[in-house]
Parts: C-alpha cells; structure tokens; sequence
C-alpha cells in the first residue's frame, strides 16, 4: 500500500465529521508511542511550552543519571539515543525557541557529563555539531533573541 501525500490527507479530513475524526485520532494514536506523545503535546502540552520544555529537561536528566558508562560503546550509544529523543521531543514543538533551549540544555549536560567527552572523540564531534547547528538556528532569530541566547553560547564553548 502506497502512502499519500499530507495534501491528500489534509483534503480527505476536511470532508470528514467531527466524531469520524476523533475516532480516526484515537485509532491512530493506537499504533504507536510517537502517536500518543504527538497527541498528548498537541491537546495538552502545547498551550504551556514552558512547562513542555521543564518536563523534556526532566526527561533528559533522568536518561542522563542512567547512562551506561560501563564500555566506551555504551556510553557512545546512550548518548546517541538520548539526543534522538531530546530530538524526538523538539519534532513535535516545532518551535524554534524550544529546539535552541533543548539542544542548549542537551550540550550543557553533555559537556558537564564524567568521564570528560574530550577523551570520547565520537562524543566531542556530537557535541561540535550539535553547537554548530544551534548557532546556526539562534543566528536565524530575532536580534533580541539572539543577545538573550549570546550568554548561554559562550558556556558552551569548550577550552
């Protein structure tokens, strides 16, 4: 079966009943985690984005406190999957402001996190890029913004 295009769906739902969409909304948080996490965001979370990004930063602690530092491999991985889902998270706000404030909170954990990432040089490289990109993303906003993201940046250079 061939997947349409979000034109297609946009279309097709708007013929639809409230009650057929509701159902179709709860048949396809069914499926998946991402449905329901999606879902929750949009009904719940998306009102207060202040308390969305304190509860993704929970989030990230908690991942943090159980990173496996066992192997170089584990630690490598935990902390590829704790950037997938902090990503994850980012994805269904949408919003430029809360994907800087993650990713900034995201390296500052990194950066603070022992073992030292200088040692893991895979690490160190997340670490750059992911600076890279979130200077790139607050180089985009508004000039008020940026002075207010300026402190922060400068914490996360590596001497």
């Amino acid at each position: 079966m061939k997947a349409s295009t979000a034109k297609e769906l946009s279309q097709e739902l708007k013929l639809r009943n409230p009650k057929e969409l509701v159902e179709l909304c709860v048949r396809l948080a069914a499926f998946k985690k991402e449905n329901k996490e999606l879902l929750t965001y949009l009904l719940f979370e998306e009102a207060d984005e202040a308390s969305y990004i304190q509860s993704v930063k929970a989030e990230i602690d908690l991942q943090f406190e159980q990173v496996n530092r066992k192997s170089h491999y584990f630690f490598k991985k935990s902390i590829r999957k704790i950037l997938l889902v902090t990503k994850k998270f980012i994805r269904y706000s949408q919003k430029k402001q809360t994907e800087i404030d993650l990713l900034i909170y995201f390296c500052t954990k990194l950066k603070n996190l022992r073992p030292s990432i200088q040692r893991h040089p895979t690490l160190l490289n997340i670490y750059l890029r992911q600076t890279t990109d979130i200077r790139k993303k607050v180089s985009a906003l508004h000039e008020d913004l940026q002075f207010d993201y300026e402190s922060e940046m400068n914490e996360l250079s590596i001497s």
